[in-house]
């Protein structure tokens, strides 16, 4: 097998692998050991990296990563005199318990230690922006690049975030347990941005040669549904957010075409979407709805129920998206929600309307670098006939962004308007 196909087998792996693996060793030699079994992991997956383009990919290549990274865990509890004196007795024991490998094992064998990691992560000890951060790294496999661009703040924050939240953790003595349940509801809050943070990378994602990573949004609802399935997360919350990530991850196979390249909503082959996940999205919406809580995520689910119900872009229910968009505004005025709003108002009073609003975000600081603006810009410039602006808007956007199939979408764009590359 080549290197390339070597290093997306383990890209594959990592995502879908990484915070079982991180979970359970962190079970085994303790949540003070955490950057040393982060380190471990990281380690595990660049020896696969070398390895299997000689010595080829092994039967059981989840199994394969687990045994190594046991191995080397070992290694160094021995090799250190302080962990061995911190071990005494327990070696041997952490030595012969059989970790089963992913391929083999029920989602139950890792669901405790997967929501163990979510709910540490998230101990009240932390600030909420460090609690994100934390179990985004250690849970969902991220970068620090990815998790600063998910924040729009500098690397060197989401690093400093990192280290102090380990030492916090470490100087607190928490241990690898679930929390008591009063304390389970203060952090379930915090749990469920960190997966909504980490379908969003995966629906729009930010580099790359994909606009879609869909292991990212495969995880989101496998976590989601772990925390669901848990008495903690038999709440409106989570359900909403349930609801709303698989109402948009059931639209994934239309958002491309076969060469990668974006096709917008407007354009998208319906019959392409997954009929299992909007039913199963409007279930846990219908869920979501009793008691008597709105949250965001309730908002934002039922915008992504109203689309995947429309039996085309026309028919869709715009005013109805829109009075959503103004309540959940009330909930989080940010500069993205406000961004879908200015889209929602052009759908229903017109580009220009569209525009006015969206010129409210000119010169806010967390949007200078974030594409997206730019491009709606375009579009809704193009919309109203002033094709000038469009084009200016387009190669703005296009400066801005890292995604190889949104450069080559704003590529099309400009090429339409006669503008020459």
């Amino acid at each position: 097998m080549t290197e390339a196909l070597v290093s997306q087998l383990v890209d594959h792996l990592f995502r879908h692998k990484a915070g079982q693996m991180v979970s359970a060793l962190t079970r085994l030699f303790g949540v003070d050991n955490l950057e040393l079994v982060e380190d471990i992991v990281q380690d595990t997956l660049l020896k696969a990296l070398q390895q299997w383009p000689y010595r080829g990919i092994p039967d059981n290549p989840g199994g394969w990563l687990w045994q190594v990274a046991k191995n080397r865990a070992l290694d160094v509890l021995r090799r250190e005199a302080g962990f061995q004196k911190m071990f005494e007795g327990q070696i041997d024991l952490i030595e012969a318990e059989q970790i089963p490998a992913p391929e083999e094992a029920s989602a139950d064998s890792f669901g405790n230690d997967l929501l163990n990691m979510m709910f540490i992560g998230c101990h009240p000890v932390l600030s909420r922006e460090v609690q994100v951060a934390l179990v985004l790294k250690t849970v969902g496999g991220f970068s620090v690049a990815e998790i600063a661009r998910a924040f729009l703040v500098p690397e060197a924050t989401i690093s400093q975030r990192l280290v102090r939240a380990k030492n916090k953790l470490r100087v607190e003595d928490v241990r690898f347990e679930f929390p008591p349940d009063h304390e389970l509801t203060k952090r379930l809050g915090a749990v469920l941005e960190v997966l909504y943070l980490l379908f969003n990378e995966g629906y729009d994602a930010h580099a790359g040669e994909s606009l879609v990573r869909q292991d990212l949004c495969l995880e989101a609802i496998y976590l989601c549904r772990l925390v669901a399935a848990h008495p903690i997360g038999q709440h409106p919350r989570v359900h909403a957010l349930l609801a709303l990530i698989l109402l948009q991850t059931s639209r994934l196979k239309a958002r491309t075409d076969s060469e990668g390249n974006i096709i917008l909503l407007a354009e998208q082959e319906r019959s392409l979407w997954d009929q299992e996940m909007i039913h199963a999205g409007i279930y846990h919406l219908g869920l979501s709805a009793e008691g008597h809580e709105l949250s965001e995520y309730h908002l934002q689910a039922g915008i992504a129920a109203k689309h995947a119900i429309a039996e085309s872009y026309e028919s869709t229910d715009w005013i109805g998206i829109l009075n959503d968009y103004e309540t959940l505004l009330e909930f989080v005025p940010t500069p993205i929600v406000l961004l879908n709003f200015a889209v929602a108002i052009a759908m229903v009073h017109g580009p220009q309307a569209g525009l006015d609003e969206l010129s409210k975000l000119k010169g806010h600081a967390a949007l200078k670098k974030y594409h997206l603006l730019q491009a709606t810009f375009g579009e809704l410039y193009e919309r109203s006939g002033n094709f000038q602006q469009a084009a200016q808007s387009y190669r703005e956007a296009l400066l801005l962004t890292s995604n190889e199939a949104e450069q080559r979408f704003l590529q099309r764009k400009l090429l339409a308007l006669g503008v020459l590359l």
